[in-house]
């Protein structure tokens, strides 16, 4: 697993090595670009969005949501990612925060209507996960919704077969992937939904039980 120097080292290449792994349908980015889209898509329902983007990177999804005049806020544990997402959008509130603590405290006092996350919290240990999406839970607005896009799947049999598909080494053991059935006995209390976009990704959607229903990602 990187830590935040590991990332700061691979900030620059970052888009360039996963366009290169989604074009060949390879684990773990294939349906990269289906996967943001589909976010993207979402949020733009609501017009004028405040939205938190929980480990942004280079800022791909982020900056096309503030170009169509999203609020957008953002935290990040690379310090180099949020020097160039914050190039890209200048009036963002980014923030350097490692979010395997949980969310900083001058995120935590806001509501948003969106929370999304995108090949992030798959750096997280199960109990790191489930206790952030419990935090980020708290801090929707009474109709929010968490969007959350990763290398993910519907079950443990899914994940073992994608496993078995990769080439010897390729797999990386250091990574916790989401299993949305597991999820969601983790998260009772929580309403959870499932989009399956590729082989190895997923979005899940996450919203309190008092929230207001919303439209489904389909």
């Amino acid at each position: 697993m990187l830590d935040s120097r590991g990332f700061d080292m691979w900030a620059d290449g970052y888009d360039e090595s996963v366009a290169l792994c989604e074009e060949n349908g390879e684990y773990p980015f294939a349906g990269y670009r289906e996967l943001l889209n589909a976010i993207y898509n979402e949020v733009r329902r609501r017009e004028r969005a405040s939205v938190l983007d929980v480990g942004f990177g280079t800022g791909i999804l982020a900056k096309k949501l503030y170009d169509c005049g999203c609020e957008i806020y953002g935290i990040d544990f690379s310090q180099r990612m949020v020097d160039i997402a914050r190039e890209k959008m200048p009036g963002a509130m980014l923030v350097q925060h490692d979010f395997s603590r949980g969310l900083p405290d001058s995120i935590k006092n806001r509501r948003f209507d969106y929370i999304v996350s995108t090949y992030a919290i798959h750096h997280l240990d199960g109990r790191e996960k489930t206790g952030l999406i419990r935090e980020m839970l708290q801090c929707l607005s009474g109709q929010g919704l968490i969007l959350i896009g990763d290398v993910a799947f519907e079950t443990r049999a899914m994940l073992n077969e994608c496993r078995e598909r990769c080439a010897p080494g390729e797999w990386d053991d250091d990574e916790v992937y989401i299993v949305f059935d597991e999820l969601t006995r983790d998260l009772d209390g929580a309403r959870l939904d499932f989009r399956r976009i590729s082989h190895c990704a997923g979005i899940v959607s996450v919203r309190g039980l008092k929230s207001v229903s919303y439209t489904h990602l389909r």
